[in-house]
Order: structure tokens, then sequence, then C-alpha cells
């Protein structure tokens, strides 16, 4: 007689492996804004946990995420979870108080079914394609504990492009363009780094673009406060954009080379 198990097959991790491009500090503009906007959060959490989801070859986003919300959230874990099972293993010797990992993907299978405080998902949607944004978002914004926050965008390889999406479990809420500004010529730049839910909308008709535009003038207009420094002319840019588009952020945050705008007003159109 054949002995079967009664324990059901592992489920398939959600997902497909990525190219796993990573490199130290890539993540550093993504992660300073976390750890400024969703500090407190992770501070009045009970047992705070941060998900790296999709940390690539080598685990420096984790380790590097872990040191930058410490200094905010003290008490706050990270769990970097890969889809790739050898990238996993890899990872095992960085394990420290504080940090692991898991394999996984969309499902953010976490122990005893725990619920993440913070999911950051970064350059793990470029690959696929516009229409399954929505049912990825909407399955992570699923896992989050109340109160969390979902950080899902794209970067060059070396951190100094990035463009996030910040999303809440009731839905997305705010855009963020952040860049070195020594190395700007001007804001439209930034757009090959938009995320895969606006990266196809940059053309006329659609908000992104509309607002990009604007981002433009308003730089060239700023001109003359290049004198003073590429900082002080993004200041006055993001002054004029203000006018006329809803931004979330002052210049506590613009100093940072960092400008944040409401996703209502750029969702995309139809």
């Amino acid at each position: 007689m054949v002995s079967r198990s009664t324990q059901p097959p592992p489920k398939r991790p959600v997902g497909t492996v990525t190219r796993g491009t990573t490199n130290p500090n890539r993540l550093r503009r993504m992660d300073r804004w976390i750890a400024a906007s969703h500090g407190a959060a992770l501070r009045r959490a009970d047992a705070p946990v941060a998900v790296d989801l999709g940390y690539g070859a080598a685990p420096w986003t984790a380790v590097e995420l872990l040191a930058r919300l410490r200094e905010a959230a003290p008490r706050v874990r990270v769990v970097g979870i890969e889809i790739e099972p050898a990238r996993v293993t890899g990872a095992k010797p960085y394990e420290r108080e504080g940090l692991s990992f898991r394999h996984g993907g969309f499902e953010v299978p976490l122990e005893g079914g725990e619920r993440p405080a913070l999911i950051r998902a970064a350059n793990v949607l470029r690959q696929y394609d516009e229409e399954q944004v929505a049912e990825v978002w909407q399955r992570l914004r699923a896992r989050l504990a109340p109160g969390g926050l979902l950080v899902e965008g794209t970067c060059d390889e070396i951190g100094r492009r990035h463009v996030w999406v910040a999303l809440g479990p009731e839905g997305p809420r705010t855009v963020t363009f952040a860049t070195r500004l020594g190395s700007l010529e001007r804001p439209s730049d930034l757009a090959e780094r938009l995320p895969k839910a606006l990266i196809h909308r940059n053309v006329p008709g659609e908000p992104v673009h509309a607002f990009l535009r604007d981002f433009d003038r308003a730089w060239a207009a700023a001109a003359p406060y290049a004198s003073y420094g590429a900082r002080q002319r993004w200041i006055r840019t993001a002054r004029a954009l203000s006018a006329d588009w809803p931004l979330a952020d002052g210049p506590g945050r613009w100093r940072q080379g960092e400008l944040t705008v409401r996703w209502e007003a750029l969702r995309p159109a139809g």
C-alpha cells in the first residue's frame, strides 16, 4: 500500500523572478522618505514589521532598510522576501537580530500570518504589464496592518533618480519624485523612472504628462535661482508648482531633492 501524505502541497509564491539588480545605497532616497513620513506610525506599532519585497540578488537593500528605519523606530524588524530560493539562501548569512529572509512573493508570507506595517517594493513591478499593477497593489494592500503603508516605485541603478507611489490600505495616496539635484538637467528626466502604473501614461492628454510639462516650465522659470545652488532652484520650482498642483510636502522635504504630489492629481485618465 502506498502511503500518501495528508499535508497539502506547498503553495507556489505569487509573482515572477526579477533580474535582481541591486547596489548598495540604491534605495537611500526612498528609505529616508519612509523614515520621515512613516516613522511615527512605526514607533506607535506594538511590534512593527517592515518587508523588503523582492530585494534581489544581494541583500544590501534589506540590511540598509533596517539601519535607516531603526533611526526612526528602534523596535522595527525587517523581513526580506524573495521569490528566487537561491537568493534567500545567499542572504541567510546576513541575518541578525531584527533582520530575517524568507522565500515568497506577492502573498507576503510572514510568520503566523503577521501583517506588516510597511511593504517596500522597489524595482519589482517594472517587468510586469501595466494591466497587472492594480491587482498586485490590491494584493499587497490587503496584507498591510491597519495604518500600514505600501511604497512601490522605480529608480536608476545607483539611486540618483527615483519615483514612487505610496499606498495605504484604502488605495494610492501620493507620488514622490526624488533626485540628486546636482545631476538634474530638467525634472522631466525623471519620467524614465515613473512606476509601471504611470510610465506608459506620459503622453499628451494624461495628467502625469501635464504635470511633468509644468514641472519643466517652473524649473526653467526658476533658472535665476541656480546661482544660489540647485537646491534653491528646486525649492522655488516647487513653490511655483504648488499654485496649480496639490503638493503633499513642503520645504523640509524639497531641500532633500524631493517633491510629493497627491495621487488623485496624477491618476491615469480613463
